[in-house]
């Protein structure tokens, strides 16, 4: 009785239409150009923004090594490379579930 009811419920999940892939056959070429043009701009900028970022924790880190100060920056650092972790794998996710 519970093999059947697992087998149906796959049997749903699989006529189910697949959530990552949208139909964007109606989307004009135009569209998802400039959608992946913009897409790649906020990329770039975000990852400059990181290593921005990077460089800030490094000279603030600096600063209180010269004052003898230390040990509290590495958070900063912490969440500047959490940052980047997310850049780097949110864009090929997104740029996946777009494509057709």
């Amino acid at each position: 009785m519970l093999l059947s009811r697992i087998a149906g419920a796959l049997n749903i999940v699989a006529l189910a239409p697949d959530p990552f892939k949208p139909n964007t056959d109606d989307v004009p070429s135009e569209v998802v150009a400039m959608y992946n043009k913009l897409l790649g701009f906020v990329t770039w900028t975000v990852t400059g923004l990181c290593v921005a970022g990077i460089m800030i924790v490094a000279g603030r880190m600096a600063v209180a090594h010269r004052r003898g100060e230390g040990g509290e920056h590495a958070t900063g650092l912490a969440w500047v490379g959490g940052a980047c972790l997310l850049v780097g794998t949110a864009t090929p996710i997104i740029t996946a579930i777009m494509k057709k």
